[in-house]
């Protein structure tokens, strides 16, 4: 690539922001609160940001936004989706740059673990230490957790169907909003911010 390509390009990320992932919860599950991933990605386009991409169609975009956009840009998008298609859709934002911490922060060997039994939970705040306190480790028998910040890292080992380590868990006992993905698509979104090797 020529340097007038790579400053061009380097220019258009100045101007759009930052590279960032939202995460939506409960869209296009099982035929029901379906949400067409093109008005979507619409939907983020009017609120100010650029380079809008979906990944599948249960609610993963990245884009580039300033941060005056970011700002407050989880609740703005859930007050348009409900605006436009009725839904009550929680939206969880991440940054690039805290995707790989995700990644690199992992305490299970992902390279023992089939990506469908390995699932990262995202949390829109940090629970307090007292609601920490409340978890059980023994909630779901044959499942693992580990809180770490804003994610709950599970290691789902009869699968995610029959679990009880659910994002309704998580909600009531961290007094917060929660969605989960599998480690195919946690690696998946960060390879389309640009990730390459995380940490």
């Amino acid at each position: 690539m020529s340097a007038r390509k790579v400053s061009r390009k380097t220019a258009r990320a100045t101007a759009t922001g930052d590279c960032h992932v939202a995460l939506l919860r409960g869209i296009n599950v099982g035929g029901k609160n379906l949400v067409p991933m093109k008005e979507l990605k619409l939907l983020f386009e009017r609120a100010g940001c650029a380079d809008v991409e979906t990944y599948i169609q249960s609610g993963n975009v990245v884009f580039r936004a300033p941060m005056k956009v970011v700002r407050g840009l989880a609740a703005t998008m859930a007050a348009a989706i409900e605006r436009r298609f009725g839904l009550r859709v929680p939206v969880v934002l991440r940054t690039a740059a805290e995707l790989g911490e995700v990644i690199r922060a992992n305490p299970f060997d992902a390279s023992t673990i089939e990506g469908r039994l390995l699932y990262v939970a995202f949390l829109a705040d940090a629970p307090a230490q007292e609601r920490r306190a409340r978890l059980d480790q023994q909630r779901s028998p044959g499942d693992r957790f580990e809180l770490r910040g804003r994610e709950v890292y599970l290691h789902l080992r009869n699968g995610a169907a029959t679990t009880k380590l659910t994002n309704d868990y998580f909600d009531r006992t961290l007094a917060t909003i929660s969605t989960a993905r599998n480690w195919n698509t946690v690696r998946k979104l960060f390879d389309m911010v640009g990730g390459g090797e995380p940490g």
